[in-house]
């Protein structure tokens, strides 16, 4: 993963409404959530959902897949590890001695 990679994932979960949908959808798991249950359990306008949900995909944090009449919403765990991986890949290189 590179650098602005990194970045646009980070990006995307900056904004404290994005965070809230993010974390909603890690706590559902890998089976995620369709539009309906997670408006239900964030509680905003359909198409404020719309809007961060698509920031998200936009930066791949997120994945949609639809399945039927549902769209269903996860989270990219794959790829939300590769991102703590490269944060963390040069943990303390730069300490000096000890």
């Amino acid at each position: 993963m590179e650098l602005n990679e990194v970045a646009s994932c980070l990006e995307a979960l900056g904004n404290p409404l994005r965070l809230q949908v993010f974390r909603t959808l890690v706590r559902s798991g890998p089976n995620g959530l369709n539009f309906g249950q997670l408006q239900e359990r964030i509680g905003i306008p359909r198409s404020t959902l719309a809007h961060h949900l698509n920031s998200m995909v936009q930066a791949g944090v997120l994945v949609q897949q639809r399945e039927g009449r549902e769209v269903f919403n996860r989270v990219d765990f794959a790829r939300l590890q590769q991102a703590l991986n490269f944060m963390l890949a040069e943990c303390c290189q730069d300490g000096g001695p000890s």
